[in-house]
């Protein structure tokens, strides 16, 4: 038999797809009012791996990645998904299209991992009617993808590579915020 073990902090993170930047800034200001200062951001990138969101969105859509400076224990995943849905809404336009798609995830040394709404094979059911996959995982010095790794995900190794070497720093005990 295992020795069950408390779950190790994780870094938060979210995926933002947007067109106006007043809403992007805007909904920053609502995540970090809820999750805490954020401590990483990309570079602003365009969304052109799929056209899938341009009929609910519109053209032009742009993609960013945040991370939180405070580490989370894995099961917020799910918390963390309906506040993002519920800020989605928040921010909808009047006839109730998106105008902005938040995508939280969870990221460790090991994975990174992204909660959804949609169940699907590769996919675990943690409660709410939120799921959890395994969208990439670390070896041998990259986060590798699988078939179901969204394209945009998987072009912007950089990004979760900075924002791992962050996590490890964290949690090596290095650059740690200062007391409050």
């Amino acid at each position: 038999m295992g020795e069950i073990r408390p779950a190790q902090s994780v870094k938060l993170i979210c995926g933002i797809l947007f067109r106006d930047p007043q809403i992007r800034e805007q909904v920053d200001f609502h995540l970090q009012d809820h999750f805490g200062p954020a401590d990483y951001r990309s570079e602003v990138f365009p969304f052109e791996e799929t056209d899938y969101y341009d009929k609910e969105m519109g053209t032009g859509i742009q993609r960013q990645y945040f991370a939180f400076r405070d580490l989370v224990l894995p099961d917020v995943l799910a918390d963390a998904k309906r506040f993002t849905n519920h800020l989605e809404s928040e921010f909808a336009s009047p006839d109730g299209n998106r105008r902005v798609n938040l995508d939280p995830g969870l990221l460790s040394s090991a994975n990174i991992i992204l909660a959804s709404t949609k169940n699907f094979y590769h996919r675990v059911y943690l409660r709410d009617g939120i799921y959890a996959e395994v969208t990439m995982f670390y070896r041998h010095g990259r986060f590798e993808t699988l078939p179901w790794t969204y394209p945009d995900y998987r072009n912007h190794q950089e990004v979760f590579l900075e924002i791992r070497n962050l996590y490890r720093r964290q949690t090596r005990g290095e650059n740690e915020p200062p007391a409050e």
